[in-house]
């Protein structure tokens, strides 16, 4: 039954004009499907990274780390719609603030990091076929933006989602687009080279490459970490954060024992036995930030030695086929992590990273803390904790009001309250924030009085409120 399954999902592929090597890439991960692989990372294989590079030790020098980011391009991540927060849309386009979206901070980044150090450095991004046009139409608004030879994007590819019970192409006729999946931002490595960006940025003269999330707006192309790399003759690196009680679900990066590769661990790589190592931060110490930096001569080589198959880890992720619909099909999709690719490539390095480069926006709790006065949107667009040193507060607001975009919004319908004095931000229940509102220390709304306002100038406390 499987064998059939292979040629109707490589037929299906082929009939919407998936690219020979991306269904190549499937052919390979199915093969590891069926025979039982789940692409669990065993603690016992493992040992805990310890000792990466750390950013303040290193000066590559000025002029070093200028060049280096003159030959390096930046990939962006752009295929998500932001359906955990109810978008039909790219995620990027949300507001982050003063009427600039994600897309407008990125580019006004590269800009400011362009000027600032001579650099050509071309923004890419990979878009998926639903992010796609709305990023090209704010894209346009940037004349300068595009650098000759070199396309502003390339396309995530697609595979089919498998029956579970018998890994063939489900149908589902009353949405066909749900019978298909994007296969894991690891995709990156197929899609730039099927879709001939990466000859481009070769033939345009490009060494490097710099990848990283759209929504992570704290993952700027920095000049000491770009000349660390060209003068480290990595063939990749991954930036890594150190790991609070906050990033206990995150992928970490460790060691193989077998051969001492660095490896990425993802909670769905992880035995249900090896749940609590994973979890222990004072064990696995860094996380993978997905900050990556990636030599294209490596790449470009890798990928011709392997026929395009870089052979990335398998995540085996088993879901409903209508994500809303507990009754509808269980489905396989197969994917695979950017950051994984760190053992493939022999040699690759972790480099240790201040937490603010990773500001990552996943859910509309990190939305408010983004938009709040806790972060200072800079003249160079950067994004920094308005008081340094300091933490952002932890927010958790309550999912059943707060969770969709459009209901978010309209709670807070005068912006954020002032969080730069909070250490946390919890509420429960459904209370609508007017102008003014400031939060001190730990902060927690109740239930009780739910529905209700939360009035102009009122500053909250431990005791929830105090009168303004």
């Amino acid at each position: 039954m499987s064998a059939d399954g292979l040629a109707a999902a490589q037929e299906k592929m082929r009939d919407a004009g998936v690219p020979p090597t991306a269904i190549d890439v499937f052919t390979h991960y199915y093969g590891l499907l069926e025979t039982g692989e789940t692409g669990i990372v065993s603690e016992a294989d493992i040992e805990p990274l310890t000792d990466p590079v750390k950013i303040g030790d290193l000066d590559p020098g000025e002029e070093a780390g200028r060049a280096a980011l003159d030959a390096t391009a930046v990939v962006k991540l752009n295929g998500g719609l932001g359906t955990s927060m109810g978008l039909d849309r790219a995620k990027s386009l949300l507001e982050v603030r003063d009427g600039l979206n994600f897309l407008d901070v990125i580019v006004r980044q590269v800009q400011h990091v362009r000027k600032r150090n001579g650099a050509r450095l071309p923004l890419v991004f990979m878009n998926s076929f639903r992010t796609r046009d709305d990023t090209l139409a704010v894209l346009d608004r940037y004349d300068d933006l595009a650098v000759d030879g070199v396309d502003r994007d390339f396309m995530q590819n697609r595979e089919p989602k498998l029956r579970a019970d018998d890994l063939t192409p489900v149908e589902w006729p009353a949405d066909p687009d749900l019978a298909w999946c994007p296969p894991g931002h690891g995709d990156l490595y197929t899609a730039i080279t099927t879709s001939g960006v990466l000859k481009q940025l070769l033939d345009a003269g490009f060494r490097y490459m710099f990848m990283s999330n759209g929504d992570n707006l704290g993952a700027v192309a920095d000049p000491t970490i770009a000349g660390w790399f060209a003068a480290s003759g990595a063939p990749f690196a991954s930036e890594v954060c150190r790991r609070t009680p906050a990033d206990r679900k995150g992928g970490h990066l460790a060691v193989r024992k077998r051969d001492g590769r660095l490896v990425l661990r993802d909670s769905a790589q992880t035995a249900d036995e090896d749940a609590a190592s994973f979890a222990d931060t004072s064990l696995h110490r860094y996380f993978n930030a997905n900050n990556l930096w990636l030599d294209l001569h490596q790449l470009a080589e890798t990928m011709e030695r392997t026929g395009g198959v870089l052979g990335l880890p398998m995540i085996r992720n088993e879901k409903n086929v209508d994500p809303s619909d507990k009754a509808s099909p269980k489905v396989i999709q197969i994917e695979t992590a950017m950051g994984s690719a760190v053992e493939v490539f022999g040699g690759a390095q972790a480099i240790e990273v201040d937490r603010s480069r990773f500001l990552p926006v996943k859910s509309t709790n990190d939305l408010l803390a983004l938009r709040s006065d806790v972060y200072d949107l800079a003249d160079d667009c950067s994004v920094r904790l308005a008081s340094p040193g300091s933490d952002a507060p932890y927010v958790d607001l309550d999912s059943d009001y707060y969770k969709v975009i459009a209901d978010f919004d309209a709670r807070f319908p005068a912006g954020p309250p002032s969080l730069r004095q909070a250490v946390s931000f919890v509420v429960h229940g459904d209370w609508t924030f007017e102008a003014g509102v400031v939060a001190q220390g730990d902060v927690e709304v109740a239930v009780d009085g739910s529905p209700g306002v939360v009035e102009a100038g009122t500053v909250l406390d431990s005791h929830r409120r105090v009168s303004h």
